[in-house]
């Protein structure tokens, strides 16, 4: 499925071709990168069944929830220096990663502007937990994330002016005009840049796709059970199961493997906030007093 307006999908066919679907049904939803069985009705297709996936990126909170791509195999998250950057996005970012079993790659784009080498200093903490950093100027060559993207099905994520829209029309020839064709297709020509739209790396799919997602201030993660949190923190999974109480909650109980990782300075504290943050929310979602 390569992009969706409410109800409305635009679904590229085996053999290349690109359909107007309907969705039968109201129980199902679908994100961009989701595999389809189709058949023709008049005026274009119905979507009667929806594959199985691997994983499902999505963002969530208590009100709403925002999908992203299926069958995620990469996140690529994008920041620049000539905006302010907020780095807890980063965090969450890694965390919608390891949650569903895909890749993270962190891409410093701008390279070219003042501040760079401030802002990429700032990265070293994630190139620690042993993330990729890959150093970008889109304006000027793309080849780096271009291999690094091969083969892969991607998602772009990051705040609105870092670069994304450059990046994802270096990458994928022709996204600019396609993403037309298709908001005109959804949407009667009204504009659709708050939907995600899937694009193939080139004109054979099977070689790696990338999904644009539109710029985002906050990455909520309510969806994520409370215990899936904790694992999805790639430096605190190696203490998991080592606590003295096996229900460790990981905050004041003595024996704490991982609060005594905080204490060496092997787990850096604010990342175990955020984990309590996560774990919180998760838990307030799921309280049955407040449906």
């Amino acid at each position: 499925m390569l992009a969706a307006q409410r109800r409305h999908f635009i679904v590229g066919l085996d053999d290349g071709e690109r359909i107007a679907c309907v969705l039968k049904g109201r129980g199902t939803t679908l994100a961009c990168g989701d595999r389809v069985e189709v058949v023709r009705v008049a005026g274009g297709g119905a979507i009667e069944r929806v594959l199985p996936r691997t994983n499902l990126v999505y963002r969530s909170d208590a009100f709403k929830e925002k999908l992203i791509a299926a069958n995620v195999t990469l996140l690529i998250g994008v920041i620049a220096p000539d905006l302010p950057v907020d780095l807890e996005l980063v965090d969450r970012w890694t965390v919608a990663a390891e949650a569903e079993g895909c890749r993270f790659l962190l891409v410093a784009n701008k390279a070219d502007l003042p501040g760079f080498d401030a802002l990429l200093a700032r990265l070293a903490a994630w190139r620690r937990l042993g993330y990729d950093v890959l150093t970008l100027s889109a304006k000027r060559d793309v080849a780096p994330l271009r291999a690094a993207a091969s083969g892969e099905h991607s998602v772009l994520v990051g705040q609105s002016g870092m670069g994304k829209s450059t990046i994802l029309n270096a990458l994928a020839a022709g996204a600019a005009a396609r993403t037309a064709d298709i908001s005109s297709a959804l949407a009667s020509g009204r504009h659709t840049t708050t939907s995600t739209t899937l694009h193939p790396l080139d004109a054979d799919p099977r070689h790696g796709w990338i999904v644009d997602s539109p710029g985002m201030t906050e990455f909520a993660l309510a969806h994520l059970a409370p215990d899936a949190i904790p694992p999805a923190f790639v430096e605190v999974r190696r203490y998991l199961g080592h606590c003295r109480f096996r229900d460790c909650q990981h905050r004041q109980e003595p024996g704490c493997a991982v609060r005594e990782a905080v204490a060496r300075g092997d787990i850096a504290p604010h990342r175990l906030a955020l984990m309590h943050t996560l774990i919180s929310d998760s838990e307030a979602v799921r309280d049955p007093a407040r449906r």
